[in-house]
């Protein structure tokens, strides 16, 4: 379960596109270009929530973390009863683990589910890190930052070309 390819890569995608897409129109209007901007931001952030919740990639996420998490515990034969679940309220990508383990268990543990793709870090308290849902709607708006980029490089291309009348 990598977090770039499967939940991080369509949040950027669709701020690109939206950017791309506010960009056209924000650049050939002065009058409403900040109203543009301003909404087409809001529309990828937006666009984020919807993929993070209704659309459940962050479900799959979490069921994808937490499969292999589960699956790395058999396999390193750790004590019975110890467990590691994503920190929920909100959802952020750190592993929490719990169980009867002393301090080498613990520390092994801890660092050996560290390393599962997706996951920030592993844990046995509880700490509250950045949500996934804010790094979804960060990498959305730096998807659409890069689209108003695109945009702005086009528009200059097509005011250069306008010149030549030929």
């Amino acid at each position: 379960m990598n977090a770039l390819w499967s939940y991080f890569w369509p949040a950027f995608a669709m701020g690109l596109l939206i950017g791309v897409l506010t960009g056209m129109f924000a650049f050939r209007r002065r009058v409403k270009r900040v109203a543009l901007l301003a909404s087409g931001s809001l529309f990828a952030i937006a666009a984020a929530t919807l993929w993070h919740g209704p659309l459940g990639a962050a479900d799959r996420f979490t069921a994808g973390v937490e499969r292999i998490a589960r699956q790395a515990l058999v396999d390193y034969d750790a004590p019975a009863g110890i467990t590691a679940g994503l920190h929920h309220g909100p959802l952020t990508r750190e592993l929490i683990l719990s169980g009867p383990a002393n301090d080498f268990q613990r520390a092994e543990a801890a660092r050996l589910l560290g390393q599962i793709p997706g996951v920030s870090r592993a844990v046995w308290t509880s700490r509250v890190g950045v949500p996934l849902i804010g790094e979804g709607g960060a990498v959305a708006v730096a998807g659409f930052l890069l689209g108003l980029l695109l945009a702005y490089l086009v528009e200059l291309r097509r005011r250069y070309n306008a010149q030549w009348n030929w």
